[in-house]
This record gives structure tokens, sequence and C-alpha cells, in this order.
């Protein structure tokens, strides 16, 4: 093992989450306007639709993919399932939506490069991340091959066992990790660094879309509508019936008035 490894796996990670929290915080309390996706499909539509859906569902079915593969302790899924099955599953599964994502990204790439509507309003980051993020997936699915080399699933329990030592502040071992093919080590350096440019891109929009699943538990909303040609303030709750409300009115309704 040399320092190098020893800093890009046992150091480099906890600097890139550190960031990844306290910068995403950061631009939230100072910078809430651009707190945002920036869609250019106002620009044109064109590969959009196809490319923006393509890559949006594979690429959380990735992400929560990997989050339960690497997370997940050998002694849970080890009940039902053994290592060999459990990477093959993987593999498959991560092989199809990989090939799905690498599509859409590829679409979204090019749209954002080569159109000169949309290259003309992108920010430098908007491109360096599509950049990163397909460079990132090609490693991905580099790493597949590699996979099934190790049918036994050794692998991918040195992956999740650094995963795992990671996450819950344990010592790791890097030299198991260095001795893993290089696709798997840039993948992973790759991977920890997306977290740190997160803050500092329009990745921050994704923070938005898991707080949308509080909607779910929100309480209804009271909707009224106002009748239609009723000037504002005589549509009061007492009026709809036809009982004329003492809140409303002038001489009539307000005996003081006449006198």
């Amino acid at each position: 093992m040399t320092t190098l490894h020893g800093f890009l796996f046992q150091v480099y990670p906890y600097v890139c989450f550190a960031v990844f929290l306290i910068g995403s915080l950061i631009r939230f309390e100072q910078n809430q306007y651009s707190w945002k996706s920036d869609s250019s499909q106002m620009l044109r539509s064109g590969l959009l639709k196809w490319g923006s859906n393509l890559f949006h569902y594979s690429i959380l079915f990735l992400f929560f993919g990997h989050m339960v593969g690497l997370f997940t302790p050998h002694s849970v899924y080890g009940i039902f399932m053994s290592a060999s099955t459990k990477q093959l599953l993987a593999v498959s599964a991560g092989g199809v939506a990989g090939a799905l994502c690498f599509v859409g990204l590829s679409m979204l790439l090019y749209r954002r490069v080569f159109d000169p509507r949309i290259r003309y309003t992108s920010h430098t980051t908007d491109i360096a991340v599509l950049v990163v993020l397909w460079v990132q997936l090609t490693l991905g699915l580099l790493t597949l091959p590699q996979s099934l080399r190790h049918a036994d699933g050794s692998a991918m329990l040195i992956l999740a066992d650094w995963a795992q030592r990671i996450v819950t502040l344990r010592p790791v071992d890097s030299s198991a990790i260095a001795a893993l093919h290089w696709s798997f080590q840039v993948h992973i350096v790759l991977g920890v660094t997306i977290f740190l440019l997160f803050p500092f891109s329009r990745l921050v929009h994704v923070w938005s879309g898991f707080a949308a699943i509080a909607f779910l538990w929100r309480p209804h909303q009271v909707v009224r509508s106002r009748r239609l040609n009723v000037p504002p303030g005589q549509n009061l709750p007492g009026q709809a019936s036809g009982v004329p409300s003492p809140t409303v009115g002038g001489a009539i309704d307000n005996p003081s008035a006449s006198r």
C-alpha cells in the first residue's frame, strides 16, 4: 500500500463528505436563488425528453442499488442469498440500468455541448458535471467484466466492507482496495469526488428532489374557489346559500348607518 492509496481511500472520502454536507448547508443559507436545476426545456426540447427520463430513472435505480449493495451487511442477505448470487444480480440489473443511463446521459451531454442555444446559456460547471458523470458511468460499466471475473463475490465483499467502514468511522484497510483492478479504484475516487463537487453545481437540486417526498405526508390543503362575476369581498360563505352576511353591506345591513 502506498501513501497515495492511504490518502485516497482513508482520508479523501471524509474530506469529500464534509464539503458535501457543510457546503450544501452554506449554499442553501447564503445563495438560495441558485438552488435550482436550470432547466433548458424552454430553449429547445429535442433530446431532452428521452435523455432526461432515461437518465433520471436509471440513475435513481443505480443510486439506490449501490446503497443497498454496499451498505447491507453480508450477515443480513447471506441468510437467503450467497455473495456470488448477489454479485450476479447486481451485475445483471446494474448493467441494464447502466446502459440505459449511458444512453440518456449521452443525449443530455450531446445536447448541452453541440446545440448552440443550449451551449450559450450553459455554465462551465453544467458541462463539467455532465462530463464527470459520463466518465463515472463509463467506469462503472467497465467494472462489470471485472466483477464477472470474480464470480465468488470477493471483489464485491471488499468494496462493501470498505464502504461500511467509511460510514461507521472504523479503520479502513486501503491495501485491500489497492489490490483490486484499477477501474474499481478510479470509480471509487471519482464517485466520492462527485460529492465534493456537489455543493458547487446544479446537483444541489437533488436535495430538493428527496425533500419532496415529505409532500406525501403533508396535510391536505383546503382550497376555496371564488364564484365568478362576484366582486372580491362579496363571495363570503354565508352568501353561498343566499343568506346575507352581517359583515358585508351598507345602510340595510348596519342599522346605525340609517340614523
